[in-house]
């Protein structure tokens, strides 16, 4: 949380309101999650977002592209991460996840060693 108020996630306000230590929980358990070792931060977001693509949440997509293009991750390694949901979850979803992905992507500072122009 940024200030009083403000979440990373528009959830975090609701769950806080009526259990705030479900949340804080819920905040350690990500945070862990966010921590791990391995695999590294790139690939780690590329399958988070991959998850978010499963489960068609726009948001998610969104922000997972945004943190790993911050990683360093290029814009063909985002799509191909989307497109190989296909063949378990159909073309449909992975369509569907290139503009929240690509809005995503867009609204990230590039990553230093970032060298594509994102077209």
């Amino acid at each position: 949380m940024s200030s009083e108020g403000e979440w990373t996630f528009r959830w975090e306000g609701a769950v806080h309101d009526v259990f705030p230590a479900l949340h804080e929980a819920q905040s350690a358990w990500l945070s862990a999650i966010d921590s791990l070792p391995a695999p590294d931060r790139k690939t780690h977001e590329l399958i988070r977002l991959v998850c978010t693509v499963i489960l068609r949440n726009a948001e998610g997509i969104a922000r997972h592209a945004m943190l790993a293009r911050e990683v360093g991750a290029t814009w063909d390694e985002v799509v191909g991460a989307i497109m190989l949901t296909t063949p378990g979850f159909g073309i449909l979803p992975a369509v569907e996840a290139l503009t929240a992905a690509r809005s995503g992507f867009d609204a990230a500072p590039e990553a230093e060693a970032d060298d594509d122009d994102g077209s």
